[in-house]
């Protein structure tokens, strides 16, 4: 599955971006996959932390000072797209598409 952001997309399975995004703090979660699951480590060493941090900015969540953490920022946008991940599969089952 795919998250996609204005200049960055993060790609992870079903079943990763649920235990990533649920009731309660996904903190631990979140920095355990980052460390754990190459495959997304990977894909968030290529992205710029500048563009990270751009994108993050767009959601108005964050003061400058918050989005100067370069780890937490890759923690939220992981979060995020986990996030997005799940939503989108909840909208499809909800028109009948979902598979």
């Amino acid at each position: 599955m795919i998250a996609r952001f204005e200049h960055i997309e993060i790609s992870m399975s079903m079943e990763l971006a649920k235990s990533l995004c649920h009731q309660g703090d996904c903190d631990q979660d979140v920095k355990d996959a980052i460390e754990c699951v190459p495959k997304l480590r990977r894909q968030l060493d290529k992205i710029p932390a500048d563009v990270i941090r751009r994108e993050l900015k767009q959601y108005g969540a964050w003061s400058e000072e918050e989005l100067a953490d370069e780890a937490k920022n890759k923690m939220r946008l992981v979060w995020i797209a986990a996030g997005d991940i799940v939503d989108e599969k909840h909208q499809k089952e909800a028109i009948g598409d979902g598979k």
